[in-house]
C-alpha cells in the first residue's frame, strides 16, 4: 500500500448522500474541482473519476465494501489514479483513446461502450476530450453521470461547455445529440455532473435530465463561442 500524499484535515467533508446508494465526494482540486462519484451496489461498486486521495476517503470507500471499478470519465479527472488503485485494488476503466495515459498501470478499456454491470453502462462521448464519456445507471429511473461531457451553466441548466481547451466542439454537440436519440423521459431521470456542481444551489442532482437536455438548441450550442 502507497502512503497517502494529501492528509485529512478538520475540513475534510464526508461524501454527501446524493440518491439512494450513491455518493459525492468534495471537488478535487487533483482534477481542478470535479466531483466524484460513487455508486454502491450489489455487483460490485463504481468509482467515477477521482476523489481526494486521503484517508477518510479511503475509509468511507472501504466501509462501504470498497471499489471494484474505477471509470475515469476523461484524462482530466486521472488525478491520483495509481495511488488509489494501489490502496483499493480496483480495476480502472478509460476510453482506449486516452488509455496511453495512464502507463504501467492494467486498464480495461472500451470503444463505443461497454456493460459493466446488469445496471450501468459506460458511453462513449467524444467532444470534451477524445475520450470523453458517461455512465449510465439504470436504477432510479436512469442516472445518467456525465464527466466533463455536460456541465451546469450559472442558471443551474445542463449544458455542453466549450473552453479553449475543448477538444472537438462539433463532435462534443453530435454525442449530446446522440444521448438525447438513446434515452427517453422514462429512462433519463437524473443527471449528475462532473463539475460546477455549485450551481445546484443545495440540490444535489440535476432532476428532469432528459426534457431539459431535449429543450436544448443544439444549433445555437454549435455556434458558441470557446469560454477563454
Amino acid at each position: 500500500m502507497c502512503p497517502l500524499p494529501q492528509q485529512p484535515s478538520h475540513t475534510t467533508k464526508s461524501p454527501r448522500d446524493v440518491l439512494d446508494s450513491i455518493f459525492a465526494f468534495s471537488p478535487n482540486r487533483d482534477t481542478l474541482g470535479a466531483t466524484s462519484y460513487f455508486i454502491v451496489g450489489n455487483e460490485g461498486n463504481i468509482l467515477i473519476d477521482c476523489p481526494a486521495l486521503d484517508q477518510a476517503n479511503l475509509d468511507f470507500l472501504r466501509s462501504h465494501g470498497g471499489v471494484k471499478w474505477l471509470l475515469l470519465t476523461h484524462r482530466g479527472a486521472i488525478g491520483k489514479t495509481a495511488e488509489l488503485q494501489q490502496n483499493l485494488s480496483c480495476e480502472i476503466l478509460i476510453q482506449e483513446q486516452e488509455a496511453y495515459l495512464l502507463p504501467g498501470l492494467t486498464v480495461t478499456t472500451f470503444t463505443q461502450e461497454l456493460t459493466i454491470t446488469p445496471t450501468a453502462k459506460v458511453i462513449w462521448t467524444p467532444g470534451h476530450s477524445p475520450g470523453s464519456s458517461c455512465l449510465y445507471y439504470n436504477n432510479l429511473g436512469g442516472v445518467l453521470f456525465s464527466g466533463r461531457h455536460l456541465l451546469l451553466n450559472q442558471q443551474g441548466e445542463p449544458v455542453p461547455l466549450r473552453t479553449a481547451k475543448t477538444f472537438h466542439w462539433p463532435r462534443q454537440i453530435n454525442s449530446l445529440k446522440t444521448i438525447i436519440q438513446t434515452f427517453t423521459p422514462e429512462t433519463l431521470n437524473y443527471l449528475c455532473p462532473g463539475a460546477n456542481t455549485g450551481f445546484l444551489r443545495g440540490k444535489r442532482f440535476i432532476d428532469q435530465a432528459y426534457q431539459r437536455l431535449a429543450a436544448l438548441n443544439l444549433q445555437a450550442l454549435l455556434e458558441t463561442q470557446a469560454i477563454l
